[in-house]
């Protein structure tokens, strides 16, 4: 099995790809509904994810796919469930885990994510769903006195106890610890707060006795607050993200795919072609986004099957670029080619 693992996680960071997150609970995915004005409903939510899924040469640049529980039972237009849609592809289905990030108890301001009762015999059924991987998802806000020791190490404890249960049931992890973009603090915090969670994460992953080989990193970039005056720039972001992976992250790790935590999608884009300009570890760096792929899609398609081909079209460009960016090879003149 350990084999396995580290065949499919070598193959999620496979060379010019990365991972369309499109595990948006429900709150979430209204969200991005009502910002084209349609309703939450069912038959739209499968039809948006019909639309994505099924856009074409999508796997040139795309590995996974992360789904949400109900994505995972739905079928595209021509009744073939998703995930079998996706692996006749060679995109390989995931499986976001957790139940979401509840208030810490006796710590304002800070979050722990549930998820873990039952999630044994859910990983059974995810696995006879036809999932090959898995996500949960730990959020750290920075503020005054945050993130505190105990709520890194309540996440990072839950992380680990998720990868070793996935891992038994045959499923890649990617374990998510996300430094929260909220605040106008520097860099500097960022990295800072990065840094004690990385190494809290990867305690409690040897502890936990999780093959690393067989697991992917998910996490956040090192950047300035969104609300900082002053903002670093894409190469001094580049430069500290680099550093901090290579002061915490094992080279066993195959891969890093990062979020974009709130970036737009050029600049997400662009943080990560320049990473992959300068020397790093031995890991490979990917993406794994969601609204920094979707969102230009989602525009262009506004919920209307005459659309459909429209949104496919953004969303190709859209993943073409991050797949130039994994080779370190993206250019801003890119963003103005032919949709």
């Amino acid at each position: 099995m350990a084999d396995q693992l580290s065949s499919t996680a070598r193959a999620l960071v496979a060379e010019n790809k990365g991972i369309l997150a499109a595990d948006e609970s429900f709150p979430t995915i209204e969200k991005r509904f009502k910002s084209i004005d349609i309703p939450n409903t069912e038959d739209n939510r499968q039809a948006y994810r019909d639309m994505l899924f099924g856009t074409p040469r999508l796997e040139e640049f795309i590995s996974g796919v992360i789904l949400f529980d109900e994505t995972l039972r739905q079928s595209a237009s021509d009744g073939t469930p998703f995930a079998e849609a996706l692996t006749k592809r060679g995109i390989i289905p995931g499986i976001k885990v957790d139940a979401g990030a509840k208030d810490l108890a006796n710590h304002p301001g800070e979050k722990v994510t549930e998820g873990l009762d039952g999630l044994r015999e859910r990983l059974s059924e995810y696995v006879s769903l036809g999932a090959r991987f898995t996500k949960w998802r730990a959020v750290i806000a920075i503020g005054d006195g945050l993130p505190t020791e105990y709520c890194i190490h309540a996440n990072a404890h839950a992380l680990a106890r998720f990868a070793a249960l996935s891992q038994e049931a045959g499923l890649v992890p990617i374990v998510e610890p996300e430094i929260l973009m909220d605040g106008d603090h520097a860099i500097d915090s960022c990295f800072d707060a990065t840094s004690r969670t990385l190494n809290a994460l990867f305690s409690e992953l040897a502890d936990a006795k999780v093959s690393l080989e067989g697991t992917l990193l998910k996490t956040n970039m090192v950047l300035s607050g969104k609300d900082a005056a002053e903002q670093a720039d894409v190469e001094e972001v580049a430069r500290q993200t680099v550093k901090c992976l290579g002061d915490t992250v094992p080279s066993e790790i195959p891969g890093v795919v990062f979020l974009s935590g709130g970036q737009t999608d050029e600049l997400s884009t662009a943080h990560l072609n320049a990473m992959n300009q300068i020397e790093h570890g031995p890991w490979e760096l990917s993406f794994s986004y969601g609204r920094a792929l979707q969102a230009p899609s989602l525009k262009a398609w506004k919920g209307e099957a005459s659309n459909v081909e429209a949104g496919q079209r953004a969303l190709h460009h859209r993943a073409k670029l991050n797949g130039a960016a994994r080779s370190g090879s993206y250019t801003k003149d890119m963003e103005n080619e032919t949709v």
